[in-house]
C-alpha cells in the first residue's frame, strides 16, 4: 500500500493515507503521552476506596524501589534476628542445637515445593498485592515465632529469680552461678567439670519454630519472583541495573539490624513487666527473645501494605507498553496471553527447561552457591581455626568488612551497567572473569594457612586426637565444651582447662588464667613468661608458688601469622567486591532471555533449582568432607556432639579445593551462556520518542 507525502505541522497534524480505513500519525512527544493517557484500574494507586490524587504522586518507580527495598532489609533482618536470638531460645527450651539447624532448614524446603508453582500462578495477577500477600505469611512466621513464648511463658526457673515471684536480690547467688559455670569447664574430681545436661524440653516449641520457617519460605519466595520481574517490567531498561542494584543495597543492610535489634531486646529481662533479682552477666539471664519478633512483624506489616497500594501496572510503563505495542501492529500480530492452566504451565516449563541461555545461567548460579555456601556458614570459625583471631574479630571480619565490599560492588557495577549499557556478551564475559578471579582467590586460601606451631597432644589411630591422659583422670572432662587454653611456655594447646588439668581460675588485670594444671610443668621462676602477662603486671606469687601443676592462659597459644592474615583478608574483600559486581549482571541475562511473560516464573524456577540443587544439599555435603578432618568430637547424652577441633592444613586444603572446584563448574557454565547470549537483547527493546523517530517507523490507528 502506498501513501502520499507527509506534512508534518506539530502534534495535531495528521497524515493522509491511501487507504480510507488507515491514519497514520506522526510520534508525539513521551510526555504529552503520558499526560493525555487516561488512568486506569491497573494504572490507579490504592485498593478499593483508598484511592486519590495525592496517593497516585507515588506510582512511580522510586517510590516502589524505596519500599520494595526497605521490605528487603526488613524481611533479611528477620533471619538474622532469629540467628542472634538463637541460644536464648535453646536455654529456654533446652533445645538441641543440632534440632535449631532442622529448624531453619523449613525455609528451603517450602520454596523447594511452591516458589514455581506461586510464580506461574500469581506472574499474571497483580504483583504488588501478591508480594504483600506473600510478606503478610512472613509477619505469621515472625508471629510463630514469638508463640512459644506466649504459650508457655518465661518459665519457672525465669519467673523464680524476679522479686514479684519471691526471688531476693543476692549478689552471692549470682557469684554462685558465675562459679558453677567456671567449675564447668575445670577438672573436678567430683564430675563438677562435665556433667551430662540432658534436654528434657517440650518438643512443641521447636516443632512450631520449624511451622513458622516453612511458611515463611512460602511467602519469602514471592518477594523475589515477583518484586525484580514487576521492577524490571515497569523501568526503564536503561535505568534498571542501577535501581536493582540499589534494592539489592538495601536488602543487605538487613543483617546488621537484625542482629543489632537481637543485642538490644536480649539486654532485657525475658519477661519486661517484672523485675529480675539478677544482672545480664548471671548466666541465668534470659533475655526478651521474642519482643523483636513483635517489632519486625509490625514494620513488616506496615511495609506490605504500602506495597499493595501500588498499580498493577505503573503509568508511564503503560505509555510505553501502548506505544511498543502499536509500532509492533503493522510488523506482526502479538499472541493473546492464554489463561492459566495446568497444560499452559507445563508448555511454559518446557519453554524454560529448553531455553539454553536459562538453563545454563541457573546452573552457573547452583555451582556458585555450591562453591561458596562453606563460607557463609563456616567463615568465622575458619578464620579462628586457621589464623587464631577472636570469635569477635571473626564476626567483624565476615559481617561489617565483608558488607562494606559487597555494597560497593552492588551499587558501581549497577551504575556502570546503566551508564555505559553493554551488550549480553560483555556482562556474560564479566560474569566469567569474576568465576575465574573466585577460583583463584579460593586456591590462594589454600595457600595461605599459618603453620600450627603448637602442639595439641598425641593422634590415635583413627586421625583424632588423644584427649585423655593421666595428667587429667578423674576430671570427667567428656562433656566440657571445647574453650582452649595455653600452657606457660606457649607450646602446647589443650582443649580446654579441664583437659590440661586445672582446678582454679583466676583473673590478672583482665586476662583469665588457669592454675594448679597438673598436664603442665611448671616454670621454674616464679613468674610467667612474656607472652602470658602484660608488663605492667606480674601472676599473684603467693598463690601460684602453692600450686602443684602449671598456669594455662585462656585461648590457643598464639601464632605470628599477622601476614598471611592479611593477605587472606585482602583476597576476601577482592572476592566480595567481584562476586556482587556479577549481581546485576546475572539477573539481567536471566530476565533477558526469556519472553516477558515468563520472567516471574523464571525467577521461581532458579529459586527451586538453587533450593533443590545447593541450599539444601550443600550443608549435608560440606558437613560430610568436614568431619573427615575433625580431631576432636564433643560429647552428648545422647553420643557424638558437634566437632571441636580440626586439623587446620587438612581442612585448609579439602575444604578450599573443593569449593574451587564447584565455582570452576559454575564458570564453565558462564562461558556457555556468554556462547548462547550472542543475539540476546538487553537494552535495545526500550521505547523513545528518539528512537522512534531514528526508526522512522508510525503509529496505526485503526477505524
Amino acid at each position: 500500500m502506498e501513501s502520499n507525502n507527509v506534512n508534518h505541522q506539530g502534534n495535531n497534524t495528521v497524515a493522509k493515507v491511501t487507504s480510507d480505513k488507515e491514519k497514520i500519525i506522526p510520534p508525539r512527544d513521551f510526555e504529552d503521552l503520558y499526560r493525555e493517557h487516561p488512568l486506569t484500574d491497573e494504572t490507579t494507586c490504592g485498593i478499593g476506596p483508598i484511592r486519590s490524587a495525592w496517593l497516585q504522586k507515588f506510582a512511580n518507580k522510586k517510590a516502589y524501589v524505596f519500599i520494595y527495598g526497605l521490605l528487603g532489609c526488613t524481611f533479611s533482618a528477620s533471619y538474622a534476628y532469629f540467628n542472634g536470638t538463637i541460644t536464648t531460645l535453646e536455654k529456654r527450651f533446652k533445645i538441641p542445637s543440632r534440632t535449631t539447624g532442622i529448624i531453619t532448614v523449613g525455609n528451603d524446603i517450602s520454596q523447594l515445593f511452591v516458589s514455581i508453582v506461586l510464580s506461574y500462578y500469581t506472574g499474571r495477577g497483580h504483583r504488588p498485592r501478591w508480594i504483600a500477600l506473600g510478606i503478610y505469611t512472613v509477619v505469621l512466621y515472625c508471629l510463630m515465632s514469638a508463640l512459644p513464648h506466649l504459650l508457655y511463658g518465661p518459665g519457672d526457673d525465669a519467673l523464680a529469680l524476679t522479686v514479684e515471684y519471691g526471688g531476693i536480690v543476692d549478689q552471692n547467688s549470682t557469684q554462685e552461678a558465675i562459679n558453677a559455670e567456671k567449675r564447668k569447664i575445670l577438672c573436678g574430681s567430683k564430675g563438677e567439670g562435665g556433667g551430662c545436661e540432658k534436654s528434657d524440653g517440650s518438643i512443641w516449641p521447636p516443632t512450631i519454630l520449624f511451622l513458622a520457617n516453612f511458611v515463611a519460605g512460602m511467602g519469602g519466595s514471592l518477594y523475589y519472583t515477583l518484586g525484580v520481574s514487576y521492577m524490571d517490567d515497569n523501568i526503564q531498561k536503561a535505568k534498571t541495573p542501577a535501581l536493582i542494584s540499589f534494592s539489592y543495597f538495601l536488602r543487605m543492610l538487613g543483617p546488621a539490624i537484625g542482629y543489632a535489634l537481637a543485642s538490644l531486646c536480649l539486654k532485657f529481662y525475658i519477661s519486661p513487666t517484672l523485675t529480675p533479682t539478677i544482672g545480664t552477666d548471671d548466666p541465668r539471664w534470659l533475655g526478651a527473645w521474642w519482643f523483636g519478633w513483635i517489632i519486625i512483624s509490625i514494620v513488616l506489616a506496615v511495609l506490605a501494605s504500602l506495597l499493595a497500594l501500588f498499580p498493577k501496572t505503573l503509568p508511564r510503563a503503560a505509555v510505553r507498553k501502548m506505544m511498543a505495542l502499536e509500532r509492533q501492529k503493522s510488523v506482526a500480530k502479538s499472541e493473546p496471553e492464554l489463561p492459566t492452566s495446568m497444560s499452559d504451565m507445563m508448555q511454559t516449563f518446557w519453554r524454560l527447561i529448553t531455553n539454553p541461555t536459562l538453563m545454563c545461567n541457573n546452573l552457573a548460579s547452583v555451582f556458585y552457591f555450591l562453591g561458596y555456601m562453606p563460607y557463609w556458614v563456616f567463615m568465622a570459625k575458619y578464620i579462628e581455626t586457621q589464623y587464631r583471631q577472636s570469635a569477635s574479630t571473626s564476626s567483624l571480619i565476615t559481617g561489617t568488612v565483608g558488607l562494606v565490599f559487597s555494597a560497593f560492588g552492588i551499587l558501581l557495577s549497577g551504575l556502570i551497567i546503566s551508564k555505559y549499557k553493554p551488550r549480553a556478551r560483555y556482562l556474560a564475559a564479566w560474569n566469567v572473569i569474576v568465576g575465574v578471579i573466585s577460583v583463584l582467590g579460593i586456591i590462594s586460601y589454600a595457600f595461605l594457612g599459618c603453620p600450627a606451631s603448637d602442639n595439641h597432644g598425641a593422634l590415635l589411630s583413627n586421625g583424632e586426637l588423644a584427649t585423655d591422659q593421666s595428667c587429667n583422670a578423674g576430671c570427667n572432662c567428656d562433656y566440657v565444651k571445647y574453650s582452649p587454653v595455653c600452657s606457660e611456655d606457649g607450646r602446647t594447646t589443650f582443649i580446654s582447662p579441664c583437659h590440661a588439668g586445672c582446678r582454679q581460675q583466676q583473673y590478672n588485670n583482665g586476662s583469665k588464667i588457669f592454675t594448679d594444671c597438673k598436664c603442665v610443668k611448671p616454670s621454674a621462676a616464679s613468674g610467667s613468661p612474656e607472652w602470658l602477662v602484660p608488663e605492667d603486671s606480674s601472676l599473684p606469687e603467693t598463690p601460684t608458688s602453692k600450686f602443684l601443676g602449671g598456669i594455662t592462659l585462656s585461648g590457643s597459644c598464639p601464632i605470628d601469622c599477622s601476614k598471611k592474615f592479611f593477605i587472606f583478608l585482602a583476597v576476601v574483600c577482592l572476592l566480595k567486591f567481584s562476586g556482587s559486581s556479577g549481581r546485576a549482571s546475572n539477573f539481567l541475562l536471566s530476565v533477558r532471555c526469556v519472553e516477558e511473560k515468563d520472567k516471574p516464573i523464571a525467577m521461581g524456577f532458579g529459586m527451586t533449582m538453587g533450593s533443590l540443587c545447593a541450599f539444601i544439599p550443600s550443608p549435608i555435603l560440606f558437613g560430610i568432607i568436614l568431619d573427615k578432618t575433625c580431631l576432636v568430637w564433643g560429647k552428648t547424652c545422647s553420643g557424638t556432639g558437634n566437632c571441636w577441633l580440626y586439623d587446620g592444613e587438612s581442612l585448609r586444603y579439602v575444604l578450599n579445593f573443593t569449593a574451587a572446584t564447584f565455582v570452576a563448574i559454575g564458570t564453565a557454565f558462564d562461558a556457555a551462556v556468554w556462547y548462547y547470549s550472542k543475539n540476546l537483547k538487553i537494552f535495545d527493546e526500550e521505547v523513545e520518542l528518539k528512537e522512534i523517530e531514528e526508526t522512522q517507523e508510525k503509529i496505526v490507528i485503526d477505524d
